[in-house]
């Protein structure tokens, strides 16, 4: 074989070592991701979880300090302390018997999160009455040398 197709057989094959080096490294990022993705919707159902559990720890657990979220029935976005506050005062008024999330999509970007999703949701109020309501979310999540926790998060009743 004479030197040019040396060359070229040489070229050849450090082309096909950088693609499979390249393919190797997308499939790891992608497996990356996916795992990404889902750690942030575990984090996303285990915060409905333990509110209809009347976990009382939830937030702390679950919410970024600098945590700023608003729903729809909020006059402003509340802080952590404002949405645990607030929690706990609507523990002794309602109770999430059932609920049921539908993601839609998320989105990781480094160590930040965003995922959308509907819901719908079985509430018992004090006087037994149970009403059912259906929405939307949009939660941002970051990530922590603790997991995932939620940033900011915008929604409520449709």
């Amino acid at each position: 074989m004479n030197t040019l197709g040396k060359l070229v057989l040489s070229s050849f094959a450090t082309l096909i070592a950088i693609s499979g080096i390249s393919a190797i490294t997308g499939i790891a990022y992608a497996e990356d991701a996916t795992d990404d993705h889902v750690n942030v919707w575990a984090v996303i159902e285990e915060e409905w979880n333990a509110v209809q559990k009347s976990d009382k720890k939830w937030a702390e657990r679950l919410l970024a300090d600098n945590f700023m979220g608003w729903g729809k029935t909020s006059p402003a976005p509340r802080s952590k302390s404002s949405t645990d506050m607030w929690y706990r005062f609507n523990m002794n008024q309602s109770q999430a018997v059932a609920h049921e999330l539908y993601p839609l999509s998320i989105v990781v970007e480094g160590d930040v999160a965003v995922a959308h999703y509907l819901y719908t949701v079985a509430v018992k109020h004090k006087d037994g009455e149970v009403k059912t309501s259906n929405g939307r979310y949009t939660d941002v999540l970051v990530r922590t040398d603790n997991g995932w926790k939620f940033l900011a998060w915008h929604g409520g009743n449709d």
